[in-house]
């Protein structure tokens, strides 16, 4: 809910609160499902080779460690494997966390303008109200 308009500074902020809670909750399921999407199309496509195009350009010791392509599939097999099928649901929810994100951003702009528009008038009438200098002649 929006707080009226001439809503006191800590209604205001404590709304520029909740939206930015809300914004960050948002961000992390967007986080999250891209994620699925990327692991959805890893499993799909398989590992590529780590190591084989910088091969005698890195010292042996570190070539020595680098995975095998069996051992990357071995991360990507699991409970997940149908997601693949599951990729223009994923992309269509993480469309519609989209919107809803922009949705919030745009609330949180106004928000932030509402905020700053109610502190910029509170320190011109503060200034207003304040005693000027004295004048000694």
């Amino acid at each position: 809910m929006t707080p009226p308009v001439g809503a006191p500074i800590l209604d205001l902020h404590l709304h520029r609160r909740a939206l930015r809670a809300e914004r960050a909750r948002v961000g992390w399921w967007r986080r999250l499902l891209r994620a699925r999407m990327d692991l959805a199309v890893a499993q799909a496509a398989g590992p590529q080779p780590l190591g084989e195009g910088v091969a005698f350009q890195l010292p042996i010791e570190v070539s020595v460690e680098v995975p095998r392509p069996a051992e990357l599939g071995a991360l990507l097999a699991g409970p997940g494997a149908s997601d693949v099928g599951r990729l223009s649901e994923l992309r269509e929810l993480d469309e519609r966390l989209a919107r809803y994100e922009a949705g919030v951003d745009d609330a949180l702009d106004r928000a932030t303008e509402r905020l700053v528009s109610c502190l910029t008038d509170d320190v011109a009438a503060s200034a207003v109200r304040a005693p000027g200098p004295r004048d000694h002649s």
